[in-house]
Parts: structure tokens; sequence; C-alpha cells
């Protein structure tokens, strides 16, 4: 399977999505459109330096986006059959480790001593980061696939079927849940929630992003940035997918597969500027920049006040790119054959690649700022540093 956003959900027989051609099989996995570009010589001024590598286990067969999270100096990662781990990101040691007895479906998240993560059993567990012991689990509307999203009262759950559920961050209860009108095809990957304390930003598989108060769940705003077009059914996709970036100066960025590339008014939901731009993967913001993977794999960097382009690279289309992870003055991206590619953030110009292997890069890297972390599909964890080539 290349690459994880490329696969579907479907809510009829998959007898009767056969006659789409672009689906295989009950997998429902899409053949990489376009074909992918062969790598050519680049002249590298940046290098990959392994420092360590732990085998977490298998995502699954259905290739989980099981990523995992980076706090206070620990790497927390687990396996589709729910062993979870804990290492020391300087150096790799492995701290801790947890049998949780559940088939873990969604990435971790780690926060203020806690671990949160979804299951495909459509269950939310919350951990302690100290040793992954169980504090509570809730019950939400279907397979989570995305990471749970916390602020300081509430854990944002976006499930398989679009459903958003408010849950208490201390004892897991059900505070509101939201539930959206949901297309027969859709992404299997649904959008993931941003939350602050105030408010929650979502956006859904029928092309809607929209704003609710996490006080009592109700809709403050709701605005359509993909509309379904053309005679076939992967044509009409329009989900929203990948996570809402929010600034500090409140401007608020999404993506639609078959939509646009929009900035937001908070308050109102107006667009500010947008662009035509199909994407699946979340937007990535930095230093004035918003940097984008389409879902040609074409990355275009934006000015983020004015939605005007600084450069596109293309060299790399048709490789299922993973979200940019931006450290320093470099982007990091991974890609469907399992190479990592170091891109000049000002230029676009490729200045680095090393193969991880590994069935394929699918998961956003992580960094600390030094190290950058990156799960390979067949389920290793590998450290890296960044260093002059003539280093």
């Amino acid at each position: 399977m290349a690459g994880f956003t490329h696969v579907f959900n479907r809510t009829a027989l998959c007898a009767a999505a056969a006659a789409i051609a672009l689906l295989s099989g009950c997998s429902g996995s899409v053949q990489p459109d376009p074909a992918p570009k062969p790598l050519t010589h680049i002249t590298e001024t940046t290098r990959l330096e392994g420092l360590w590598s732990h085998g977490i286990g298998s995502l699954g067969r259905a290739d989980y986006p099981i990523a995992p999270a980076l706090d206070n100096g620990v790497l927390y990662a687990a396996n589709a059959k729910g062993v979870l781990q804990a290492f020391q990101a300087d150096n790799g040691r492995q701290v801790w480790e947890q049998a949780l007895h559940v088939p873990v479906s969604s990435p971790i998240t780690a926060d203020a001593g806690q671990l949160y993560l979804g299951t495909r059993k459509g269950e939310v567990l919350a951990l302690d980061a100290s040793n992954g012991a169980l504090r509570w689990r809730a019950q939400v509307a279907s397979e989570v696939l995305t990471a749970p999203q916390v602020n300081s009262q509430l854990v944002l759950v976006q499930s398989g079927d679009g459903t958003l559920t408010a849950l208490d961050r201390l004892t897991g209860h059900v505070q509101w849940v939201y539930a959206a009108s949901q297309p027969t095809l859709t992404l299997r990957t649904p959008s993931t929630p941003r939350t602050i304390d105030p408010v929650t930003f979502a956006g859904f598989s029928n092309g809607r992003l929209a704003l609710f108060a996490n006080n009592d769940g109700h809709m403050m705003w709701d605005m359509r940035l993909a509309i379904p077009r053309g005679a076939s059914e992967i044509d009409q996709l329009t989900d929203v997918s990948g996570q809402p970036v929010l600034t500090e100066d409140g401007h608020l960025f999404a993506t639609s597969y078959h939509g646009q590339l929009v900035s937001l008014n908070v308050r109102t939901g107006e667009p500010l500027w947008s662009h035509d731009l199909s994407s699946y993967r979340s937007p990535v913001y930095a230093n004035g920049t918003l940097y984008v993977v389409d879902d040609r794999s074409h990355l275009i960097a934006f000015d983020a006040a004015n939605g005007a382009p600084h450069w596109t690279n293309d060299t790399l289309e048709g490789r299922n790119l993973t979200a940019p992870l931006v450290i320093g003055q470099q982007l990091v991206v991974g890609d469907l054959d399992g190479y990592l590619h170091v891109i000049n953030a000002a230029t676009g110009e490729l200045e680095g690649r090393r193969k991880a292997g590994g069935n394929g890069i699918a998961l956003t890297p992580l960094s600390d700022g030094e190290r950058i972390f990156v799960m390979t599909q067949d389920g290793h964890l590998i450290a890296y540093r960044l260093a002059a080539r003539n280093a």
C-alpha cells in the first residue's frame, strides 16, 4: 500500500464499489496518480546521520496511522496490537513497555504527563505517560483514526464516521457530540480537529469546515471548502482532511481534497484568501510561510499573509509525500519508497536524501529541534540528525 491517506472507507458493500475503476478490491487502495517520478541525482549539501532505531511492530494490514508522540524528551510509540513503548529521545534507551491488549489505530497524543490514543473498536484511552497505566477509557461512535486533541478541559476525538466527540479530560465522560452528514465514499482519514480552550475547529468529509463552542458543542459557523464535481465517485470526493492550522495572530488555514487551500477569519469563517488546490495533508506554518503538499505530491510554499506563492517543487511528483517537518531552515518529507528528502525552506531546492526503508513512510516525521524521528510503514522508529555534507 503506497500511503495511508490513499485508502478509502465505504459504507456500501465492497461489491458495489467494484465498478469504480480507481479502487482495487475490498481494501480500497488507490494507485498513485500521477505515477511516481523517478529520483534523479542531486548535489547533496546536507546528510541525514542515523542515530538509533527500534522495531516497534506492525502498523497492521490497513497501515494504521499510529504516529509516535514526543513530549519532554520522551518518544511514545505503539503498534497495531497495542504494545506501547517509551524511549529517551536523545539515545533511544527504552524507558518502559506496556501491553494495552487493544487494537490501536490512531496517532498518539502526549500532553501534561498523559497519553491519549484511539482504537479500532471505537475506544479512546487515557494513559499515564510515566508507565502507560490506564487512567480511563471512553467509547465513541466508531474506529478512531486521528490523534485525540486536548485543551485544558476536553479531549476532542473525530472518529472514522466523521463524528466529533468531546470528552472530559479528567474522566473521559462524554460532554457533547456532533454528527455530520457523510458521503457514501470518503477518504479513510477524517480530519483531525484543532482545539483551544474556548473553541474547536473541525473539517468533515462533506467538504465543510466548522467552528464549535467547547462549552456545549453548538456550531458557531461553518463554510464549504469543496463542492462535488465530476461524474465518478472518486471525482466527487470533497473531504476536508488533515488538520487546520491556527496561528498566534488568529489566522486559520485549511485544505480539502478536490477543493481549496483557504485562509480564514477565525471569528466569522470568511475567507481572507484562497487557492484552488487539492490536498489530503495538513498544511504546515512556520515563520510567515505556509507549506502544503498537494494530491500530486507537489510541495508548495505560500506567503501566509496574502497567499502569494513563493515556490513549487514538483520533482517528487507522485511519491505520496508526507506533510513536511520544519526544522531550522529546512523541510523534511518522507515518501512511498521509504526515502527522506531534505528541502531548503526558502528556495524549495532539494539538499539531501536518505533511504530509511521500511516499506515506505506515510507518517509526518517529528523533531525535538536537534533530532528527526521517523516511523516507517513496517513499524521501525528511527532517529536521525541533520549535518552538513562536508562535516
